[in-house]
C-alpha cells in the first residue's frame, strides 16, 4: 500500500483536539479537596470486606460465649424501701405540724449515702461474713495488724447497690451473690439495719437534745427567781402594786390640775384688772363688776333727782320747801351711791384676793403633782425594763420545760415515714453472665469494630484506586483502566516474535480476546476518539515513578495503534532505564542517544518488529548523560518530522518525578498520558505530577490506571466477564 493509499485509510481517525488547551486549574498544595463520599462507596468497601467482617464477628461472638458459659453465675436480689415524706416525725409539738419540704431529690440522695454508710453496713457484714465472701478480707492468712487495720477501715460492699427509680419515692437495695438465700438475706438485712439506724440516730438525737435543755433549765430557773424577786423589791420600793396604773392616775390628775390652774390665772387676772380700775375710783369701773347693776339704777335715779332738782331750782328759792326736798333726795342718792361704791370695792378686793389664793395653791398642787409624776415616771422605766425581763425568763423557762416534754415523747415515737414495702426474696435466675445480653453486644460491638476498621483502612490508603477518585480528589480524567494478569502482572517480557506475541494471544483468537487487549483498545480510543480542538498526532506516556508500568502501556498501545493500520512511531525516551527493545527482542546498540548526540539521521535507526509492518520503533541507544541533555531541542524536530510522516508518535519517557528531560517532552507533544498503578501509587505524587504539567500548560489526556483487580473498586465490577462473554457467544 502507497502513502497516499495509507494516509486516505487513516483519514476516518483524524478527529479534533481538545476543544482549549487552557488546564483545569492547579488545586491547593497539589492537591484538590476532596468532597465527601458517596454512600455506594462506603457500601462497596463493606461487601470488599464482607469475609473479614463475618469472620471477626464470629470470632468475636464464640469467644464471649465461651467465656460467659465458663463464668460462675451470680444472683441479686432486691428490697425496696419506701420513703414517705408526707409522714411526721412526731406525735406533738412542732414535729407534728411540720410540713413537707420541697426536696426530694436532696433528702433521697442523703438516705442513699446513709444505707452505704459504716454504720449500717458494718453489722450485717459481721452478720453473713461479707468481707470474707468479697475478698476483702481473708480467713486468717493476713497479719494480726493488717487484719486490725482492715476491722476499723469502713465497711464498702462491692457487690451492694442503692438505687432510687425516677419519679419515685422508692430505694432499692440490691445485692449480688453467687448464693441467691444469701443476696436476699443481705439485702433485707441492709433494709433493716438502715430503719434501726435511723431510729437509733433520732433516739440519741432527742436524749442528747433533752439532756442540753435540762442542764439549760437549771440556769434559767435561778435566773427567773432572781428576776422575779428583783421586780417585787422594786413594787415595795415604789409602795405600789402596779405602777404603771398610778402613772396614768397622776398623768390625768395633773392634766386637770393644769387646766384648772389655766383658768384660775385668767379668773385672777380678770379679777385683779376689776379691782385696779375700781381702786381708781371711776364709777363706770364699779358700773361693770357684779354690782353693777344696783349701781346703775341708783346713777339712774340720781340723774332723774338731780333732774326734778334743777327744775325746782328754776322755779323756786334755796328756802322753800320743794327746793329743799328736793336738795335732800339728791343728797341720799348720792350717799347711797357712794356707800354702794364702797361695798363694791370691798367686794371686788375679796374675790380678787380669793381668785389669787386659788392660783397660788393650783401652782402648788400642779408643781407638786408633776414632781410625784416625774419622779413615779423615772423609776416606772426601771419598773418596766424589770418586768419585762423577769417575764421573759418566765416564758422562756415554761417553754422549755415544754420543749423537754415533746422532746421526750416523740423521742418514743418511731414512726413508719420510713418502712420496706418489699423485702428481696432469693431469685430464680441469675443477672450475671447473661449470655444472650453479651452475645448481642459481641455481635453489636464487634460489627461496629470491624466496620470501623474496614473504613479507617480505607481512609488511611492514599493511594489511587478508581476513575471517581481521580476525578474527586485530582481534577482529571481517567481515560483508561489496565486490568491485572496473574500470571503476567501486565509485563510483557521478551518475544522473538512480536507481531505475533507483541499482545497475548489464544489459540482461538476469534473467541478467546482478553480483557487486556480489550482494555488497550477501550484507552486507544478513549485518546484518539475524544473531542480534541486537532489531531493527537504525538504522545508523552509517562508515570510519576518507576515501575508503574508505562513502557508495557506505551508498546501495547503502539501495537494496538498499529494493527489497525494505522502507521505508528514507537519512541523510547527513557535513556536511563531504557526497556522498549526488551519487549520487542529488538537490538539497542543505536538509537535515540545516537541521534541527539553525533546528529544521525533519526529515520536510519528505525526498526520494525516482524509482523507488524506498519510499527516503527525508535530505540533508547546506549546511555548517555549528554543525550540527556540535548533532548529538548532534538527531540522537539524529531517530533515535528515524524508528525508528518506518522499517524501517531507515541513517546516512552521517563517518570516525571526527579527527572528533567519529561518536563521537556511533555511541552514537545501533542499530550500527556500519565500512568499509575491502582492501589500501589500515592495520590499525593500523583497530584505533583499533574500539578507540575499544569504548570507547564502540557495537554494533558488523562490518568491511566494499571494492573486494576474488582476487589479494588466497584468500578471494575465487568472485569472477568470478556471471557464469560465471548464464550457464550461461540456456544452461541
Amino acid at each position: 500500500m502507497s502513502v497516499d493509499k495509507e494516509e486516505r485509510a487513516l483519514a476516518p481517525y483524524e478527529v479534533p483536539r481538545l476543544t482549549s488547551w487552557a488546564a483545569p486549574p492547579p488545586a491547593a498544595d497539589g492537591e484538590a479537596e476532596a468532597p465527601s463520599l458517596p454512600l455506594g462507596h462506603y457500601l462497596w468497601i463493606l461487601k470488599r470486606h464482607r469475609w473479614k467482617i463475618l469472620a471477626f464477628v464470629a470470632a468475636s461472638l464464640t469467644a464471649v460465649v465461651v467465656v460467659s458459659s465458663r463464668i460462675a453465675p451470680v444472683f441479686e436480689a432486691t428490697a425496696t424501701v419506701d420513703v414517705d415524706r408526707q409522714m411526721t416525725s412526731g406525735v406533738i409539738g412542732q414535729e407534728a405540724n411540720r410540713t413537707t419540704i420541697q426536696d426530694a431529690d436532696q433528702y433521697l440522695a442523703t438516705q442513699i449515702r446513709l444505707i452505704q454508710s459504716d454504720s449500717v453496713l458494718r453489722p450485717v457484714a459481721n452478720r453473713f461474713r461479707l468481707l470474707e465472701h468479697e475478698g476483702q478480707q481473708s480467713a486468717g492468712g493476713d497479719g494480726r495488724g493488717i487484719q486490725a487495720r482492715r476491722m476499723e477501715a469502713p465497711v464498702l460492699l462491692q457487690r451492694l447497690r442503692v438505687l432510687r427509680p425516677p419519679s419515685t419515692y422508692l430505694l432499692l437495695i440490691s445485692y449480688r451473690s453467687p448464693d441467691p438465700r444469701l443476696a436476699a438475706e443481705v439485702a433485707n438485712g441492709v433494709a433493716s439495719s438502715y430503719l434501726e439506724h435511723t431510729y437509733n440516730i433520732r433516739i440519741r438525737s432527742s436524749a442528747s437534745l433533752s439532756r442540753f435543755m435540762e442542764k439549760q433549765l437549771d440556769e434559767l430557773r435561778a435566773k427567773m427567781e432572781q428576776s422575779t424577786l428583783a421586780l417585787v423589791q422594786l413594787e415595795r420600793e415604789l409602795n405600789v402594786i402596779s405602777p404603771e396604773e398610778k402613772t396614768n392616775i397622776l398623768s390625768a390628775r395633773l392634766l386637770e390640775l393644769n387646766s384648772e390652774y389655766t383658768k384660775a390665772q385668767a379668773e385672777r387676772m380678770r379679777k385683779e384688772a376689776a379691782f385696779q380700775s375700781i381702786g381708781g375710783g371711776a364709777l363706770e369701773a364699779a358700773q361693770v363688776s357684779e354690782q353693777g347693776e344696783d349701781l346703775r339704777k341708783l346713777s339712774e335715779r340720781l340723774d332723774q333727782a338731780e333732774e326734778r332738782f334743777a327744775e325746782i331750782k328754776a322755779h323756786f328759792g334755796a328756802n322753800h320747801p320743794e327746793h329743799r326736798k328736793a336738795a335732800a333726795q339728791v343728797a341720799e342718792i348720792e350717799r347711797q351711791i357712794e356707800r354702794l361704791r364702797r361695798r363694791i370695792i370691798e367686794r371686788v378686793e375679796i374675790d380678787y384676793r380669793a381668785a389669787s389664793s386659788r392660783e397660788g395653791m393650783l401652782k402648788r398642787s400642779v408643781g407638786e403633782t408633776k414632781a410625784e409624776f416625774d419622779r413615779l415616771n423615772a423609776r416606772s422605766f426601771q419598773y418596766q425594763s424589770v418586768k419585762r425581763e423577769a417575764e421573759a425568763d418566765k416564758k422562756l423557762y415554761e417553754e422549755l420545760v415544754r420543749k423537754i416534754k415533746e422532746a421526750g415523747i416523740n423521742a418514743g415515737f418511731q414512726n413508719s415515714s420510713i418502712r420496706i414495702a418489699d423485702p428481696a426474696r432469693p431469685p430464680l435466675g441469675p443477672v450475671f453472665p447473661n449470655i444472650r445480653l453479651n452475645a448481642l453486644l459481641a455481635v453489636v460491638f464487634s460489627t461496629l469494630l470491624a466496620v470501623g476498621a474496614a473504613l479507617v483502612s480505607d481512609l488511611m490508603d492514599v493511594t489511587i484506586r478508581d476513575p471517581e477518585q481521580v476525578s474527586r480528589a485530582l481534577a482529571a480524567d481517567v481515560i483508561g483502566t489496565l486490568p491485572s494478569v496473574k500470571n503476567w502482572r501486565g509485563r510483557l517480557g521478551p518475544v522473538a516474535n512480536p507481531a505475533s506475541q507483541a499482545l497475548p494471544r489464544a489459540p482461538d483468537p476469534d473467541h478467546a480476546i482478553t480483557g487486556y487487549e480489550e482494555s488497550i483498545r477501550t484507552l486507544r480510543n478513549s485518546i484518539l476518539l475524544t473531542d480534541f480542538d486537532r489531531q493527537v498526532k504525538s504522545m508523552l506516556v509517562t508515570s510519576a515513578s518507576p515501575g508503574e508500568g508505562k513502557s508495557t502501556t506505551a508498546a501495547f498501545l503502539a501495537v494496538a495503534h498499529a494493527e489497525q493500520r494505522h502507521r505508528t512511531l514507537l519512541i523510547d525516551g527513557d535513556l536511563r532505564r531504557p526497556s522498549v527493545h526488551k519487549r520487542f527482542n529488538i537490538s539497542a546498540a543505536q538509537g535515540l542517544s545516537t541521534v541527539l548526540t553525533s546528529q544521525q539521521n533519526w529515520r536510519e535507526l528505525l526498526l520494525t518488529p516482524e509482523g507488524l509492518p506498519l510499527l516503527s520503533i525508535l530505540p533508547a541507544g546506549p546511555p548517555s548523560r549528554r543525550a540527556s541533555d540535548l533532548v529538548g531541542r532534538g527531540l522537539a524536530e524529531i517530533l515535528a518530522d515524524a508528525s508528518l510522516e506518522y499517524d501517531l508518535v507515541i513517546l516512552d519517557g521517563p517518570p516525571l518525578l526527579g527527572f528533567a528531560e519529561p518536563l521537556q517532552m511533555a511541552t514537545a507533544v501533542d499530550g500527556v498520558v500519565v500512568v499509575t498503578r491502582a492501589g500501589e501509587t500515592s495520590r499525593k505524587a500523583v497530584a505533583s505530577v499533574l500539578a507540575t504539567l499544569r504548570r507547564l500548560r502540557a495537554n494533558l489526556l488523562g490518568v491511566v490506571l494499571n494492573e486494576v483487580r474488582k476487589e479494588m473498586s466497584d468500578s471494575y465490577y465487568y472485569y472477568g466477564y470478556y471471557g464469560k462473554y465471548y464464550r457464550a457467544s461461540g456456544k452461541g
